[in-house]
């Protein structure tokens, strides 16, 4: 690969052959301030923040567009391209309002941060700003146009990213503003939420989170999207332990800089109030409520005495870890069938300008986990039936994460023993002889294995509710009370136990798996397409 080298604010730096002057500072930790340029994006030059000097060239040069040159001498922190861009915001501010206060975008507006770095100290406007109002686009999004710096990122995102060009510029001058053609709006597009995501000041809203948190006062935690088998990489935004909103985190081998609106807005019921607490137990006195080592005591005798036939329901918004524990617990109780459920969507939604990332089809996240540990599939596209000859069998029953919904309030009531682990309370769990409580995806580390069979973690976003236990816990202290030894003490020694067990995992390494995953060894045959 051919590399130049070039001296940027006195410090040289070496850089692929076709590396955009802005990208090069980036190497050094030199940011340009800029606006219109996005990295996915087309690069019009038209913001004309990004300007810096170069040695010879007859005026400041956009760094979006200018590609690094060898032996090119740049300056980007003095001299008459800084005063430019302190001329480019004064003139941002002539007709943006002053609305920080109240402005969603506040705390994360880059128009905030360059004012206060490079910005005049006070401002010399004294005729009135321009009024727009504001704008419903459809879908989660209001455009306030008062506020629009004319990136035109939304725009291009549209027609480039969406292959559905219904935003524009209309007007020209002071008057220009983004609209929709005619009516149309956004016309439900299933994207368009990250319109909101790459607006740098704050025209573009999402009605969800309109008003509801401050962005300093969110917590970000990087997780996975656990909506379907794509496995787009999000940040969980959080308050008071409570989740406000998903943002896309990029990766290029997945969902590169966006996900979808489907994804983004399904994330309410991490917010469920109700919750499993503590561990139950039912006997001939009817429910008591011990404590989880009374619990897994009693349990492991029952375990113990219990010589039937081994069935076992989970659902595939289980961890890798917990579908690992799972089938470890059911071979050491001397085996038996694991199936699972997971609702399906009639089509595939691809995003056309970046066609690695779709809204899959399997509206879970762990589907292919299941399949590469030898979890069988039943049911319908709704996640519904498939349990007629678990729900006959005697002997021991364990239900993890299905919440039953459609199963009758007797269900599992011919099993000598019926365990259920879950987070929220299940009608049809009322024949069960242990309730005990798990965390969700949001409340635990662990990870998922997408359609690609790109293994990634996920980092817990929310306390704990109650006593609740991630479920590879508590599976792996019976499998260890039966077996005679340690437990697995974190997720990564879990990983770890499935790892060695599923050639697909083996070597991987959980620490090895970094902030974006890796693929799977020699993916097995898999069934169904995804």
């Amino acid at each position: 690969m051919s590399t130049v080298t070039l001296t940027i604010d006195g410090r040289r730096v070496t850089v692929p052959e076709g590396t955009s002057l802005l990208h090069a500072a980036e190497e050094i930790g030199v940011e340009v301030p800029h606006y219109c340029y996005h990295p996915a994006l087309s690069a019009p030059a038209q913001c004309r923040l990004c300007l810096v000097d170069v040695e010879g060239a007859p005026k400041p040069m956009p760094s979006c567009v200018t590609q690094a040159q060898d032996g090119q001498v740049v300056r980007t922190d003095e001299g008459l391209a800084r005063e430019m861009r302190k001329g480019v915001l004064e003139f941002y501010l002539i007709n943006h309002p002053l609305d920080c206060p109240i402005c969603d975008q506040s705390g994360e507006c880059k128009l905030q941060d360059y004012v206060h770095s490079e910005g005049r100290a006070h401002g010399r406007g004294v005729e009135p700003k321009r009024v727009f109002g504001r704008d419903d686009f459809g879908g989660d999004v209001l455009f306030y146009g008062d506020r629009c710096v004319m990136c035109t990122r939304c725009v291009r995102f549209m027609e480039e990213m969406a292959g559905d060009p219904v935003l524009t510029v209309v007007e020209r001058g002071d008057r220009a503003v983004i609209d929709t053609f005619f009516e149309q709006g956004l016309r439900d597009s299933p994207y368009s939420g990250n319109i909101v995501d790459i607006c740098p000041v704050g025209a573009l809203v999402s009605k969800d989170f309109l008003h509801k948190a401050r962005a300093w006062d969110l917590d970000h935690t990087s997780s996975v999207c656990p909506n379907c088998s794509q496995g787009c990489n999000i940040d969980i935004h959080t308050r008071d332990n409570v989740v406000h909103r998903l943002k896309p985190r990029e990766n290029p081998e997945v969902n590169g800089h966006w996900m979808c609106d489907y994804g983004r807005g399904h994330y309410e019921w991490m917010n469920r109030s109700d919750r499993i607490e503590k561990p139950f137990a039912r006997g001939d006195d009817g429910w008591s409520a011990p404590g989880w080592h009374e619990a897994l005591s009693s349990l492991r005798e029952r375990l113990e005495d219990c010589r039937g036939p081994v069935h076992a329901v989970v659902s595939a918004h289980a961890s890798n870890e917990d579908l690992g524990a799972l089938r470890e617990f059911v071979e050491r109780l001397g085996g038996g069938d694991i199936v699972y459920r997971s609702a399906r969507a009639a089509d595939e939604v691809p995003l056309p300008g970046f066609p690695v990332l779709a809204r899959r089809r399997d509206l879970a996240p762990n589907t292919r986990g299941a399949e590469l540990l030898g979890l069988r599939r039943v049911g319908s596209d709704d996640a519904s039936g498939g349990l007629d000859e678990v729900a006959a069998g005697t002997g021991t029953l364990i239900v993890l994460g299905d919440e039953l919904a459609d199963q009758p309030e007797d269900f599992g009531s011919r099993a000598e023993l019926f365990v259920y682990l879950g987070a929220h309370p299940a009608p049809a769990a009322r024949s069960a002889h242990f309730v005990l409580p798990v965390t969700t995806f949001a409340e635990q580390e662990g990870t998922f294995t997408n359609m690609q069979t790109r293994v990634q973690r996920f980092e817990p976003a929310l306390r704990a509710t109650g006593n609740a236990q991630p479920a590879w816990q508590v599976l792996g202290a019976l499998t260890a009370s039966l077996a005679g030894e340690p437990a697995p003490a974190s997720a990564a020694e879990a990983f770890d136990r499935l790892a060695a067990g599923v050639p697909e995992f083996e070597g991987l390494g959980y620490d090895r798996l970094g902030v974006h995953g890796v693929p799977a060894n020699r993916p097995a045959a898999l069934a169904g397409d995804r």
